[in-house]
């Protein structure tokens, strides 16, 4: 069976629990043996995992992948957590490694990332995910959106895929720099000075395009 399949039968009871039970309450009723505690942690945090998983791999298809392989690896070690951190903070560190070793391997294989996930759920280039639809745009202010665009696209290739991550998670999911720090299990001095190095990085690489 594969990870799909795995997961799919990990949370396939049905029936949920009460809302008033906390995420400590739901893990440890999980490291017992109850699914349906296991199945509600997935329903509450399934949306923001599979987002994340999409968005950083580029590709609906691998972060599908991921995704399932994330809440899988967290069932299979369930009993290992010690409630040093949130569960929220755990999930999103089991799948932003998976999403590092992915963009590894990608950088390694030599293919930028250039797809992007339209709200359809449909890939598509990147460079056009956000065209520009006001009754006064030209073609010609389109078409040097369009050229911006794909030069931030190459720009953000150029980033290690831990510059990448820590800049992503901060500036397009929004999340504090203690929380990255948290999810990629070092300091917040760390995850700053990684910032920092990312943003300089970008701004190098698109100096000649302002």
């Amino acid at each position: 069976m594969d990870s799909a399949g795995c997961l799919s039968a990990i949370v396939s009871a049905g029936g949920t629990y009460s809302s008033n039970l906390d995420d400590n309450q739901l893990i440890r009723a999980a490291q017992q043996g109850d699914a349906l505690a296991f199945e509600q942690l997935v329903r509450k945090y399934d949306r923001a995992v599979l987002r994340i998983a999409v968005h950083l791999s580029g590709s609906q298809e691998d972060g599908q992948d991921i995704y399932q392989e994330a809440f899988l690896r967290a069932y299979v070690n369930l009993q290992r957590f010690r409630f040093e951190c949130s569960f929220y903070t755990w999930i999103y560190r089991i799948v932003t490694n998976l999403c590092l070793d992915y963009l590894r391997k990608k950088r390694l294989r030599g293919r930028d990332s250039v797809m992007a996930i339209s709200p359809d759920g449909e890939e598509q280039e990147l460079v056009e995910r956000m065209p520009d639809r006001r009754p006064s745009a030209s073609p010609e202010h389109n078409f040097a959106g369009r050229i911006l665009r794909e030069h931030i696209v190459r720009a953000l290739g150029t980033l290690s895929p831990r510059e990448r991550m820590v800049f992503e998670l901060k500036h397009y999911h929004g999340l504090r720099l203690k929380t990255v720090a948290g999810i990629l299990s070092t300091t917040e001095g760390t995850v700053k000075s990684t910032l920092f190095r990312a943003t300089h990085k970008l701004r190098l690489q698109l100096s000649p395009v302002r």
